[in-house]
């Protein structure tokens, strides 16, 4: 049957909060059993829970904010952009990437993956 639309821009708008404010151990609950993450594209591709927190734990002492720019869902996948903007004493590094997802019946994600590279990074 699959998740609604309206349950995976649910998960879509929980993980790019959470992503920035929330905590590495809230970003991988909305993640099912057995997922994966390859982020970005073209690097290893994590498939364990413990990959998956350890990869998100780097976000844990960061002061960041997040938007939502635009998200497509088609059955049970996604591509969605969130702005990222990070602060570190007195810079700031953005960075929009393009995910990519794949959802359970729940609405739980199966995998991941991320589109971007080190000059999509805007400091200013």
């Amino acid at each position: 049957m699959g998740a609604s639309r309206e349950t995976i821009l649910e998960t879509i708008h929980k993980y790019v909060d959470l992503v920035a404010t929330g905590t590495s151990a809230d970003v991988v609950a909305l993640y099912a059993e057995g997922a994966t993450v390859e982020d970005p594209v073209g690097s290893d591709v994590l498939t364990t829970r413990e990959q998956i927190a350890a990869f998100y734990a780097t976000l844990d002492s960061l002061e960041q904010e997040g938007r939502l720019l635009f998200a497509r869902v088609a059955g049970n996948e996604a591509a969605f952009s969130f702005e990222l903007a990070t602060r570190a004493g007195d810079q700031t590094f953005t960075l929009a990437p393009i995910d990519v997802m794949t959802f359970d019946d729940d609405g739980r994600i199966t995998s991941m993956r991320a589109f971007w590279s080190g000059e999509d990074m805007l400091v200013s």
